[in-house]
């Protein structure tokens, strides 16, 4: 667990020239933990890492506020950070999503035209032609740069453009190309690859296409065989140009995201947010849990919604880390939301995973999450009010238990952004009751991993 000491700062030290010369406008944090709802573990007794994790911050927002489910994976769609963070941010991805990679292209900045198609380009370790690992062993961001130029030496030049993101989490855009169907690498970990190669589920009509991306993908095995032996490429999330609202136009707010990993930042640039870059923001578990929190709350000086994405909770899962994932969690309660709502202009809060991230299948699950906010008033939505659901603390059973399901990300989206304050000094109340978060190791598994 992190120290005491760093939870008990005053709140001019945490968040300095924030808490001054701030605006009476209502200010807002949606905290995504990405992949950090889970199914009961038996290692931890029958609970889940977020009931196992130490989380007085979070408990004590639940507490104090509105406890719940969002069904954030529409019936039909594919449970991924693509289209249940479209979701988190408001959309309705039904409506908006054409694919994963266009909206890590954006994050990236690279542009697409009306006839281009984006791929992730993941490096991955195949051996004995069975998937051990979607990430390459977490290869640094210098090694994949070096790979992704050697790629685009090699195989670039023509309708093939290769350009490094973040680690393993790369792009590669066929200009004038097709949307060949793919699988996500991190479905089937310790599965045989042949039977989900690229195309391997095309139609009629795809097989040029899908033949021609499976020989690309090929090729790439073989640049980076003689630079980075055992790591492969691993081609999936096609799409074309993505083109979504602009969120000022639809809310009337200024929004900034804090994140790392292109996806989010993606959708971020698209809805005309602010993209904060944050020194030691990784996208993994070592990132600065801290560092995000203090972006946050100097990015509210100039907007009016904050984003800040996590994905530590995702990375432990695919890993199977029991151990990492619970750990990211405290981590994330203690350096992230208590420190929001330590603030001494203190935003509403409110904290979600985008999907399930199930450590025993290390997958992706499309079930209902959890979520919790600050108290909303009586009067939420379109002339309906919603009953306050609060719980001792917050995990999923508690929030299945409120009895209060929400449809869509549109819908809690909307419900927080016409929050009250009420809950947010309650839980500040709370959370200085309790002496902020004290000493000890998780619940189950001892220890806890620094920002």
């Amino acid at each position: 667990m992190p120290p005491t000491s760093a939870l008990r700062e005053t709140p001019e030290r945490m968040v300095g020239p924030v808490a001054r010369g701030r605006g009476l406008r209502r200010k807002h944090v949606v905290l995504v933990p990405d992949g950090m709802a889970d199914e009961p573990q038996a290692a931890l007794g029958g609970r889940t890492p977020l009931e196992a994790a130490r989380t007085p911050a979070m408990d004590a927002l639940a507490r104090a506020g509105i406890v719940g489910t969002v069904r954030t994976v529409p019936p039909g769609m594919t449970p991924g950070s693509d289209v249940a963070g479209l979701a988190v941010f408001g959309y309705d991805p039904a409506e908006v999503y054409t694919g994963r990679s266009p909206l890590e292209a954006s994050g990236i900045g690279v542009e697409l035209g009306p006839l281009d198609v984006a791929y992730r380009c993941n490096f991955v370790t195949v051996s004995g032609g069975v998937m051990r690992d979607h990430t390459a062993g977490h290869i640094s961001d210098a090694e994949a740069r070096r790979c992704v130029a050697a790629l685009e030496a090699a195989l670039g030049g023509g309708p093939f453009e290769f350009y490094a993101g973040l680690s393993y989490r790369n792009l590669m855009v066929w200009r004038g190309g097709a949307v060949v169907p793919c699988t996500p690498p991190s479905d089937i970990l310790d599965e045989p690859v042949e039977g989900f190669l690229p195309g391997a589920s095309a139609g009629p009509g795809d097989v040029a296409a899908a033949e021609a991306l499976a020989g690309l993908q090929r090729s790439a095995d073989e640049v980076l065989a003689g630079l980075r032996p055992a790591t492969g490429v691993w081609f999936w999330g096609p799409g074309r140009a993505s083109r979504v609202p602009g969120f000022r136009a639809l809310h009337g707010l200024s929004g900034a995201v804090v994140a790392a990993v292109d996806l989010v930042r993606g959708i971020g640039r698209l809805a005309g947010f602010e993209v904060i870059d944050v020194p030691g923001a990784t996208g993994g578990l070592d990132t600065d849990y801290g560092a995000k929190a203090r972006a946050a709350l100097t990015a509210l000086d100039d907007h009016d919604v904050v984003v800040v994405h996590v994905e530590a909770p995702d990375e432990a899962s695919h890993m199977g880390d029991l151990t990492a994932k619970v750990e990211a969690i405290e981590a994330i309660d203690a350096y992230v939301v208590a420190r929001l709502l330590a603030a001494r202009h203190a935003p509403a809060v409110l904290v979600v995973p985008d999907h399930e991230t199930s450590l025993a299948r290390r997958a992706h699950g499309a079930a209902p999450v959890p979520f919790v906010m600050s108290d909303t008033s009586s009067d939420v939505g379109s002339g309906r009010g919603v009953d306050r659901a609060g719980a001792a603390v917050f995990s999923e059973a508690a929030a299945t238990a409120s009895g209060l399901a929400l449809a869509s990300g549109a819908e809690l989206l909307r419900m927080f952004l016409e929050a009250g304050a009420g809950a947010r000094e309650s839980a500040r109340d709370g959370l200085c009751a309790c002496g902020s978060v004290q000493g000890g190791g998780m619940a189950a598994t001892g220890g806890g991993r620094p920002a």
